[in-house]
């Protein structure tokens, strides 16, 4: 079964973003120290990949009964506001038409 998610989210705090991910990196202690080094100057230099190192899919469906994650992958990537976010108008909670969003 393939479960489809997508999210838009804005970075509010940068050096936040990047020093979470750094401390993930930091933590992983299967992660080879040529990758390491790679991964510190990526989180560092982009929040899409800060942003990647932190998303863990199994957390999404970890807890679900009768399930379990056989395979995952996932991006992320900087979108400029006016881009496809238009269509997402998280203002407009109570319309109808958007509530499929959101819904399980």
């Amino acid at each position: 079964m393939r479960l489809r998610v997508e999210l838009l989210l804005e970075v509010t705090d940068l050096d936040q973003l990047a020093g979470a991910a750094l401390e993930r990196v930091e933590a992983d202690e299967f992660m080879p120290d040529e990758e390491r080094t790679h991964a510190r100057s990526a989180v560092r230099e982009d929040e899409a990949e800060a942003l990647a190192y932190l998303v863990e899919p199994v957390d999404l469906v970890g807890r679900v009964p009768g399930v379990e994650l056989a395979r995952a992958s996932w991006t992320s990537e900087r979108v400029e506001r006016g881009s496809d976010a238009d269509m997402w108008d998280l203002d407009e909670e109570d319309d109808e038409d958007h509530l499929d969003d959101v819904r399980p």
